[in-house]
C-alpha cells in the first residue's frame, strides 16, 4: 500500500478506512482488491467449509489421539458486577446472529459440510463464584479453570464449539473465559466483533432495550460458498503465477529450532511461553517504526528473521504469517469466523545487508504477499508441486488491539495452554496500552523450554541493538548473541 494512500486516509470512505486502519494495525496492509461480492449462497445449495476450515478439519482428523491444537481460549476481563442472565442473553444473541459459532461439520459423498443449527433462545453459560477463597486459591483455581477448559476436545460431529462461563473473583472483578474450535473464528473475532458485539449487547439488555446491532447481510458459509466458485477465477491464476517465482527453486529448511531428533512425523505436541517487551522498548520500536516508515509488524518480523540468521548464518529465511485473507472485502469484515490464511514471507538476507537494508526488504516482501494471500496453503501446494508440508516452521503474528469497547472490559488470548501447537515456534505480540507483551508457542517434541526462554531474551538484545543502530550490518550481531547451543 502507498505511503500517500495512508497519509491521505481521511479522503477514504469509511468501509475503506476501517479497512486500511485494520490491515495497519494487523500490520498486513496489502493493496486494496475489488473481486465479486460475495452474497448469499443459493437456496438448497450445501455449506461447504472454506478452505483454511478443510484444512483445521483434515489436521484433527489425523490426529484422533492427539494434543487439541486447535483449541483457543479467551479472557474478558470485566471491572465490574455483571448480571448473569443479561450476559447469558448477550451470548445467545451473538450465537444467533452468526451461524458459524451454532455450526458443526459432517461428511457428506466423502468431503466434510458445515451443519449450521436453529438457534435456541438461551446459553448454558457455567457461574463459579470465587469470592469466598483466599487470592492465593483463586490463582490456583483459575489455572486449572483455563487449563481443564482449553483442553478439553470438541466433538466437530456433534457440538456445540463454543464454551463459556463466568469467573466471579470479586464484585468489581469478574472473567469470561471463552473456550472455542479454532474453525470458527480468528483474530478479528476476538480482538474486535466479539468484545465490541457483547459489550453493545449488554449495555442495551441490562437496562432493558433491544439490540442495536444491524441483521447481518451474509454469513461464514455464504464466504465458504463464494470461495470455492473464486478457485476458477483468473485471479487465482494471477496469483498462483506470483507465488510461483516467490517458492520458486529449492524451499530453506531453517536449521533451528531443533534441540531434538526430528522424525518424518509430527505430533504437535506444545507448550506456551508468555513474555513482555523490556520497558525501554515498548515505545522504541513505535518510533523506530514510524521513523523508518514502516508498520510495528514489519519491524518484528524483520527482527525475528535476522535473529534465525544470527543463529543459522542462513540466508534464505522463510517465515510465516496468518494473513488477513478475504476479510479484506467489505463482506466479511463483521463476521465471526475463520478468515486466516497462513502465508510464506521469504526473505533473503544475502550481501550482508544493514538492517535498515532488510527492514524495508521485509516491508516489500509482506506487502507482495499479502496482496497474494487468497491462495491456502494446500491449493499451493497441489498447484506447484510441493511437497513440504508445513511450508514453514516458523511463524509470526501481531494480534489486532481491542477497541473501545465501554469502561472495564479487557480481553486477552492464549491465557492457557492447549499442551498442542501447529508449528515448531509461534510467536505472537500483542499490542496493549502498556507495551508489547506476547506468547510464544513451540513444539516440545523438538524445542526445550530453556532454548525458547533464551531466544526470547536475544530477540530483545537484538531489537534493542537495531533500533539504536539501524545501519549496522547483520553481520555484527552475532557476537552479542550467542546460540542457542550454548545453553548445552
Amino acid at each position: 500500500m502507498s505511503a500517500l494512500l495512508i497519509q491521505h486516509r481521511e479522503n477514504l470512505s469509511e468501509t475503506k478506512r476501517k479497512l486500511l486502519e485494520t490491515c495497519l494495525l494487523q500490520g498486513t496492509a496489502g493493496a486494496f482488491k475489488n473481486p465479486a461480492k460475495i452474497g448469499p449462497r443459493p437456496k438448497g445449495e450445501i455449506a461447504p467449509l472454506s478452505l483454511a476450515q478443510e484444512q483445521i478439519w483434515r489436521r484433527e482428523e489425523m490426529l484422533p489421539g492427539g494434543p487439541p491444537v486447535h483449541n483457543e481460549s479467551i479472557t474478558i476481563r470485566v471491572n465490574k458486577w455483571l448480571d448473569a442472565a443479561v450476559l447469558q442473553r448477550s451470548f445467545a444473541e451473538i450465537i444467533r446472529r452468526h451461524e458459524i459459532w451454532r455450526t458443526n461439520y459432517k461428511v457428506t459423498d466423502g468431503q466434510p459440510i458445515q451443519v449450521v443449527h436453529e438457534p435456541s433462545d438461551g446459553f448454558p453459560l457455567r457461574i463459579v463464584d470465587l469470592r469466598a477463597v483466599s487470592q492465593a486459591e483463586q490463582k490456583i483455581e483459575m489455572l486449572k479453570l483455563y487449563t481443564d477448559g482449553v483442553r478439553q476436545r470438541f466433538d466437530l460431529s456433534d457440538g456445540p464449539l463454543l464454551r463459556a462461563m463466568l469467573v466471579i473473583l470479586s464484585d468489581t472483578d469478574q472473567r469470561i473465559l471463552v473456550f472455542a474450535h479454532l474453525s470458527i473464528l480468528d483474530g478479528i473475532s476476538v480482538y474486535q466483533i466479539l468484545p465490541a458485539e457483547l459489550t453493545s449487547l449488554y449495555d442495551a439488555f441490562v437496562t432493558g432495550d433491544k439490540s442495536p446491532l444491524a441483521e447481518l447481510p451474509i454469513q461464514f458459509a455464504d464466504y465458504a460458498y463464494w470461495q470455492r466458485q473464486w478457485l476458477n477465477s483468473q485471479e487465482l491464476t494471477e496469483q498462483l503465477t506470483y507465488w510461483r517465482e516467490q517458492l520458486g527453486g529449492e524451499l530453506p529448511v531453517l536449521q533451528w529450532p531443533s534441540d531434538r531428533p526430528r522424525s518424518g512425523f509430527r505430533a504437535y505436541h506444545g507448550a506456551t511461553r508468555s513474555f513482555a517487551l523490556q520497558a525501554a522498548l515498548r515505545g522504541g520500536l513505535k518510533r523506530f517504526s514510524r521513523r523508518q516508515g514502516v508498520t510495528l509488524f514489519t519491524t518484528l518480523a524483520a527482527s525475528l528473521s535476522v535473529l534465525l540468521y544470527c543463529y543459522t548464518r542462513q540466508v534464505d529465511i522463510l517465515l510465516g504469517t496468518p494473513s488477513l485473507g478475504a476479510r479484506k472485502q467489505s463482506d466479511a469484515q463483521n463476521l465471526l469466523g475463520h478468515f486466516l490464511n497462513p502465508v510464506a514471507l521469504r526473505l533473503n538476507l544475502e550481501g550482508d545487508p544493514s538492517f535498515r537494508e532488510v527492514l524495508l526488504h521485509t516491508r516489500e516482501v509482506l506487502g507482495n504477499a499479502v496482496s497474494h494471500d487468497d491462495v491456502p496453503p494446500e491449493i499451493l501446494a497441489q498447484n506447484l508441486g510441493l511437497s513440504r508440508s508445513p511450508l514453514f516452521t516458523v511463524a509470526i503474528s501481531l494480534q489486532p488491539q481491542t477497541p473501545e469497547t465501554g469502561a472495564g472490559w479487557h480481553v486477552t488470548s492464549m491465557d492457557a495452554d492447549s499442551g498442542g501447537t501447529i508449528w515448531d515456534l509461534y510467536v505472537a505480540f500483542i499490542d496493549t496500552p502498556d507495551g508489547v507483551i506476547g506468547r510464544a508457542q513451540y513444539n516440545t517434541d523438538f524445542i526445550k523450554a530453556a532454548t525458547v526462554t533464551r531466544t526470547l531474551d536475544d530477540l530483545q538484545i537484538l531489537m534493542k541493538s537495531v533500533v539504536d543502530h539501524p545501519e549496522q550490518r547483520i553481520s555484527c550481531l552475532p557476537s552479542q548473541l550467542p546460540s542457542p547451543e550454548a545453553l548445552s
